[in-house]
Order: structure tokens, then sequence, then C-alpha cells
């Protein structure tokens, strides 16, 4: 379990650490990566969260009570982070950065873990566990983001009106239809679409490495400390106790408890580029936690097998 784990958090390492080179050595114009990180958020990544969902193979997997797992632990820390808003003694920018470190999940680690871990099975555990936490972190950061954004607080209209038209949001729902309608995607599409998706992780990984700026690290180490404690022990731990109340057992059970204490994903930091986070913080909660999960994903993983 530790070296597949391991395994799949290396080349996301080593291509945060080729963005930052290729930034300090200006490979490349200054005007490439904000172009870049908006062709992730409306392009990329919705081509990816679109064809994992519509094409996820969900065969022997209970659905249902793994689905009831992941959105109730999910929604259970969101619900308490933003009610103890006043403890975080930051601005609000840098929460909403707080808030996706402690929610979000990196897909690469979860689909390359599971694989790893359980094979073809694994693979399907991914899928629903894609299906349910993605649509779920997205809808909840938009409402984040339209509390606490630079932008300032939105009505309910605006709100709305932004998850509405979220790229991310749309792209998840539009997949999770086709996937219960069981309507393939067209032939020539699917091809299209899976190719956009997977150049989506090495750019977004890339632009991470890219805005890392190492002279303010010292402001990172409390947030980056409250994140992580939140991802890799709280998360985790409530994703335990649900699959107690719930009934969820084995295999399921162990995907759950691990895409619930994965470190925290690119889009992260693209989607706090776009709706008004502290991006900086962002890139360096999502260096720090990737490195982090080297140690504390395989702790937890074999500390709570045990409970499951």
């Amino acid at each position: 379990m530790t070296t597949a784990l391991i395994l799949a958090l290396l080349p996301i390492a080593l291509l945060i650490a080729l963005g930052a080179w290729l930034r300090h050595r200006q490979f490349l114009s200054e005007a490439f990566w904000p172009q870049a990180e908006r062709l992730g958020y409306y392009l990329l990544l919705p081509s990816l969260f679109l064809h994992s969902l519509a094409t996820a193979q969900l065969d022997e997997v209970p659905v249902r009570e793994m689905v009831s797992v992941l959105v109730l632990s999910t929604v259970g820390v969101a619900v308490a982070f933003v009610t103890l808003r006043g403890l975080f003694k930051v601005d609000d920018a840098a929460f909403t950065s707080l808030f996706q470190g402690s929610i979000r999940f990196n897909n690469y680690v979860g689909v390359s873990a599971a694989a790893g871990l359980f094979g073809s099975h694994g693979i399907a555990l991914a899928a629903v566990a894609n299906a349910t936490i993605v649509p779920t972190v997205n809808i909840l950061c938009v409402l984040v983001f339209a509390r606490y954004g630079s932008a300032g607080r939105l009505s309910l209209k605006a709100t709305l009106r932004q998850l509405a038209l979220n790229p991310l949001v749309l792209a998840c729902f539009l997949g999770i239809f086709l996937q219960w309608a069981e309507v393939p995607l067209v032939a020539g599409l699917e091809p299209a679409l899976k190719a956009l998706g997977q150049a989506s992780l090495p750019l977004g990984l890339l632009c991470v490495g890219a805005a890392l700026n190492f002279s303010t690290a010292g402001s990172w180490l409390k947030p980056v400390g409250m994140s992580s404690l939140s991802k890799f022990l709280v998360m985790p731990g409530v994703t335990l106790l649900a699959c107690h109340a719930l009934g969820l057992r084995g295999e399921a059970a162990i995907a759950a408890i691990m895409f619930q204490s994965l470190p925290t994903a690119s889009s992260s930091y693209i989607m706090a580029r776009q709706l008004g986070g502290d991006a900086p913080l962002m890139a360096g909660i999502i260096a720090m936690q990737t490195v982090i999960a080297a140690v504390a994903l395989p702790v937890v993983m074999i500390g709570l097998s045990g409970w499951i």
C-alpha cells in the first residue's frame, strides 16, 4: 500500500518542481502562465471531469452507501470549517485557500493509488468517488468564494448564477447525467475529451509550481498546518465514522477513506486565481500537502484500515 501511494505522489511533486524551475529560469514568457491557467479552468479541467464521470464503470460497487458516506463527510467537514471561521486568523481570500485545502482532493493520485491497490475494481471505486466528491466540493467552493472571495459577498442571485455558469460544476453534472441516462459519448468526441482531460493534470501542476514564491514560505506554515490537519486527520476520521454509521465495509470503505485523505488538487490553484482567492497561498498549500502526503497518507490508511 505504501509503495503504491508514494509512486502516485512522486510524479506530482516532480511536475510542481518543474513548473517552479521553468518560471525561475524564465523559459516561458510571463504572459504564458495566466493564459495556461485560464485554458485549464475553462476547457481542460471540465473535459477531465466530464469524460471521467460519463465513462465510469460502476458494476459491483455499493454506489448508494459510498455516495452517502462521501457526501456526508465532505459536507460535514465543510460546514464545520465555515462555522469555525472566526478561529482562523487570516483574511477572507486566505480563508478560501484554507477551505479548498481542507476538502478538495487530487484525482490523479486517487485514481493511480486505487488502481495500484485494487486493480480494475479500484478504477470503478475511483469513478464513484470522483462522481460524488467532484461536484460536491466544486459547489461548496463556489459558495465559499461567493461569500469570502476578493469580489466580496455576492447576492443570492449572483451566487446561483456563479454556480449555474461554473464550468467545473456544469461538466460534473453533464457527466453524471450521461452516466445516469446511459448515453455514450459520441465516438469522435470521447477520445478528444479524454486527451483534453489528460492535458489538464500536467499543465495544472506546472502552473502550481510556477506560482510558488518561496520568499513568503514562512507565512505558509500556519495555513498549511491547519489545512493539512483537516485534510489528513479530520476528514478521514469523519469518513471512518460515516462508514460505520452507514454500513460501508471492505474495499469500498478503504477507497472512501483514501480519497478523503488525498492532498488537495492543482485545480484549487486555478479556481483561486479565477474566483478571487489567495492563489500564492493556495500554490503553497498544494505543494506542501503533496510532500506531506508521502508520509501522512500511508500512515492514515494503515492506521485506519484496522477499524474498518
